[in-house]
């Protein structure tokens, strides 16, 4: 049995933040539920829906 290939991490900014999956510009189609990532907090996170991982690329704001 063969592994999927796994796909590099979803680069987001500061400006992206509260962030949710699906991204608002995800196709209808494809959508799962709406879940809030807390990226800021550990800088990388996988939506518990569809694996799909953030990582927060550049500084994390101050206080968010």
């Amino acid at each position: 049995m063969s592994t999927p290939p796994t796909r590099p991490p979803v680069q987001i900014t500061a400006a992206d933040l509260p962030f949710h999956c699906p991204p608002p510009k995800d196709a209808l189609w494809n959508a799962h539920p709406r879940v809030f990532l807390d990226v800021a907090r550990t800088g990388r996170m996988a939506c518990p829906y569809c694996g799909t991982v953030y990582e927060l690329s550049g500084p994390a704001p101050a206080a968010h």
